[in-house]
């Protein structure tokens, strides 16, 4: 759920190492662990709303979904938190036809995001200082990188944006590279003719994100294959 990351699973006889497992949505509940994966997996959306918000205060160009959120908004009566709720549950519709199946993960994913980003967008304020605005995006990258691991190393649940990339790939065999740059030149294409709002921030996070995320996921990926965590 990075919303936008997304790593395919790795076979647990791979390495010695805690391994992403794609697990249906009762194995992983019963997977065990959940005293360390709940908290993990709740404190993981909750800073991910939280950096999608710095990046908005920031003003310096958000996130590829953001940028549709953010344009989407200009149109209705609604809060991007709000936004990011209602989108997550249009993209969920669209894993019918795909076949997955969305875990605890992926249903926290689609409400808790939002709220902690509305919550955030509240209680922050909009600085004018360039060097302070190029603070609050670069530091919400970062934190984005940091909340992707944690809700991902989980494992309960792709959120709704990674496995509408994920399905996609499995349907049609192309990599997940290419499914997920297309889905976000898309995104932010539409986001674009909304009036989102791009920026230097979008090329920072489509750089930096992966690469973030990928360093970090280790750190906090939980065991859900040896035998005392079944």
């Amino acid at each position: 759920m990075t919303r936008g990351t997304s790593l395919e699973p790795v076979p647990a006889s791979t390495s010695p190492r805690s391994v992403l497992v794609d697990l249906g949505p009762l194995a992983q509940l019963r997977a065990g662990r959940l005293a360390r994966r709940l908290p993990q997996l709740f404190v993981g959306l909750f800073l991910y709303g939280v950096s999608l918000a710095m990046m908005v205060r920031g003003g310096l160009g958000l996130a590829p979904w953001d940028v549709l959120h953010s344009g989407f908004i200009r149109h209705v009566p609604m809060t991007l938190g709000q936004a990011v709720v209602l989108f997550s549950f249009v993209v969920l519709v669209l894993w019918v036809p795909l076949r997955e199946m969305p875990g605890l993960g992926t249903i926290s994913n689609a409400v808790v995001v939002g709220m902690s980003a509305d919550l955030t967008l509240a209680t922050l304020e909009h600085p004018d200082a360039l060097v302070a605005r190029t603070g609050l995006m670069l530091g919400g990258v970062v934190l984005c990188g940091l909340a992707s691991a944690l809700y991902i190393g989980a494992q309960l649940g792709r959120g709704p944006r990674d496995g509408l990339m994920t399905g996609i790939a499995r349907r049609t065999g192309w990599s997940l590279r290419l499914v997920r740059t297309g889905l976000e030149v898309a995104v932010v294409a539409i986001g674009l003719l909304l009036g989102g709002v791009l920026g230097v921030g979008t090329v920072v996070y489509a750089l930096a994100i992966g690469p973030l995320t990928q360093l970090m996921l280790p750190w906090f990926t939980v065991d859900v294959t040896a035998p005392d965590a079944r």
